[in-house]
């Protein structure tokens, strides 16, 4: 199915008020090979159980920055095997060890810090995409979470034209806590990411 700007707008229209589900099981119906990518930070696991529900054998790519702390591995592990994930991970092509060694985590304002991101996040999650050819991605962007991210809805098409689903795109903290309590699931704070230092910055993946 082409996902067309006029098409877009139309359906965010229609999504306003709609469960995640909802808006899960049309993107899934439209999609011939849907992705849903995570990090394993908090609240990623709202939208890895609700994709799941509709889909369970649905790809889930995890780009592994390496700097993830020991409550997120194994946060990653919980999940994993309750919701039976089918995880295709990809990592750096440099190792967290020889980095610290050449690099170590450079500051927001240091010149490599744009080396630095691309070689944890961004060289990995192309290589995951060019892997995978999505037409349809699901992602857990919220509204207020960053200026880009307020500009944009329930579905959007990124730069190379693949359509992002935010199933809970206007869901607040409260409501994702009681998503969770409903469903009795696992949530994690105490998650690192070593690109965004500001916890406002983007990430570089939606950009």
């Amino acid at each position: 199915m082409s996902f067309s700007e006029e098409l877009i707008q139309e359906q965010n229209k229609k999504f306003e008020g709609a469960n995640p589900q909802e808006i899960i099981t049309w993107a899934i119906e439209n999609a011939k090979n849907p992705v849903v990518t995570t990090n394993f930070r908090p609240y990623e696991v709202n939208i890895l159980h609700a994709v799941t529900q509709v889909k369970s054998d649905i790809p889930v790519v995890w780009c592994d920055t390496g700097y993830n702390t020991p409550n997120t591995y194994r946060h990653a592990e919980e999940l994993i095997e309750r919701l039976g994930l089918q995880i295709d991970l990809y990592v750096p092509k440099q190792t967290t060890a020889h980095r610290d060694v050449v690099m170590g985590i450079p500051q927001i304002d240091d010149p490599r810090h744009a080396i630095f991101t691309e070689q944890v996040k961004l060289e990995p999650f192309r290589r995951a995409m060019e892997a995978h050819q999505p037409d349809v991605w699901f992602t857990n962007l919220r509204k207020g979470q960053t200026a880009l991210r307020d500009s944009l809805d329930v579905l959007s098409l990124s730069k190379d034209g693949v359509l992002k689903v935010s199933p809970f795109y206007h869901y607040s903290d409260a409501e994702l806590d009681a998503y969770l309590a409903e469903f009795d699931l696992p949530n994690e704070h105490k998650y690192f990411d070593p690109t965004k230092v500001l916890e406002n910055r983007e990430c570089g993946l939606h950009t």
